[in-house]
């Protein structure tokens, strides 16, 4: 092996281990979420949950000596990716909060096939019949999950297919955002634009903010930290490595996000959602693994 090989495999290695540390960041921050929003209203932990990864950013972003504004923060593709957000975080933190951490982590994990979807039709991006084979076969996993029509159909899925939506939406704004935003601000402003989620629903749900206590505030600052991991962890990633070799990794959020849902809140794993899952992982790989092959 030549040095530039092996260092190009030391970084495909690196990445793939930033990834794998970003998702289980993530799939922390989802569970002390669902355990924060059972002794708090919704909005107040959405809210709450905003304004602490917003003062991370915010302090992380004067560190690096940049302005917290920039003029294109209001631009079009930016205001898009704010409603995105909005949408994306607002439906799935109630996903999180009303059915199973596992069933709310598989259908995220639909995204990426969404966001190639969406590339398709507003990007007008080129995929070949392979790859849309396995995008429809992602999507009839999520339909194997929810089971409309059946006796196990619960309307509550539909909270984690709309945020699914949602960050599928932000992630097509995100590659049209202006350079000068950088990567730092897009985490101050998406987390500001949870903030804003939360009183929207506060609006909607017209409940007092209550005031949380110490193991409750415990939680919270976890999801906060694990959430800024997370993020932290996935910028790092998506700088390491070949980005064909780090993405695939994304999908072991699947394994934490149900191992958590099992152990620490004794969830059930059906078929369905087995083989639905396998659907969605497999056609995800696919499509990655495809580009834009035929």
């Amino acid at each position: 092996m030549n040095t530039t090989t092996g260092s190009a495999a030391r970084d495909n290695l690196l990445g793939a281990l930033w990834m794998i540390g970003s998702m289980a960041g993530f799939a922390v921050e989802d569970a002390f979420l669902k355990a924060t929003a059972a002794t708090l209203p919704l909005a107040q932990v959405m809210v709450l949950f905003g304004l602490g990864g917003a003062l991370v950013f915010a302090l992380l972003t004067r560190l690096s000596g940049q302005p917290l504004y920039v003029p294109d923060v209001t631009s079009r593709p930016m205001l898009i990716r704010v409603g995105f957000e909005i949408v994306g975080r607002l439906f799935y933190v109630l996903a999180i909060a009303l059915i199973p951490l596992s069933t709310a982590t598989v259908i995220l994990q639909a995204t990426p096939l969404v966001v190639v979807l969406g590339a398709v039709v507003i990007f007008g991006e080129t995929v070949g019949w392979r790859r849309w084979l396995a995008i429809f076969t992602g999507l009839a996993g999520v339909v194997i999950i929810v089971q409309p029509g059946s006796d196990g159909f619960s309307a509550l899925s539909l909270l984690a297919i709309l945020g699914m939506i949602g960050f599928a939406g932000r992630d097509l704004a995100s590659r049209v955002a202006p350079a000068t935003v950088g990567t730092l601000r897009l985490g101050l402003y998406g987390f500001l634009s949870i903030v804003l989620a939360g009183g929207l629903y506060a609006f909607w749900e017209r409940l007092p903010f209550v005031t949380p206590d110490a193991a409750t505030s415990l939680t919270m600052l976890g999801a906060v930290l694990f959430g800024v991991l997370g993020y932290a962890c996935l910028m790092k990633a998506m700088r390491t490595g070949d980005v064909s070799a780090v993405t695939p990794f994304r999908y072991t959020r699947l394994l934490f996000g149900i191992t958590l849902g099992v152990v620490i809140f004794g969830e059930t794993l059906t078929p369905a959602m087995l083989t639905g899952s396998a659907l969605i992982v497999l056609s995800g790989l696919f499509v990655l693994w495809r580009g834009r092959s035929d």
